[in-house]
């Protein structure tokens, strides 16, 4: 039986996440993409917390962006994770692109993310 697109994200999703894992010292950038937003989490998988998080919901960038499901949002969002985790003292990361295909918005947010100051 073939499996539908959600699906067969979720399958990537368990492959990549047994090898990447988030530490105290360089903890995962998360992101997940869905058909109208993008969010991002920077998460530290050793005491299962999220340290800051970013997506196009959130209030004070909604008010700059025209549509939230472009690569500019994408962007946005990634420049605005990566800066409120250089506050809280994050420097590098290990990047997880939730199953989904390094492209398009995931690549943009990646790109904005390591433009503003991120390593990864």
């Amino acid at each position: 039986m073939k499996n539908n697109r959600r699906e067969l994200i979720k399958q990537r999703h368990r492959r990549i996440r047994r090898k990447v894992q988030g530490t105290a010292q360089r903890p995962r950038l998360a992101v997940f993409r869905s058909h109208q937003h993008i969010y991002a989490q920077v998460i530290d998988d050793d005491k299962q917390h999220t340290i800051v998080a970013a997506s196009t919901v959130d209030p004070n960038l909604r008010q700059t962006l025209n549509a939230t499901a472009t690569c500019e949002a994408s962007a946005a969002v990634g420049n605005l994770v990566a800066q409120r985790a250089l506050e809280q003292g994050i420097k590098q990361v290990v990047f997880d692109r939730g199953g989904n295909i390094y492209h398009g918005r995931v690549r943009s947010l990646a790109d904005a993310a390591r433009e503003a100051g991120l390593e990864f």
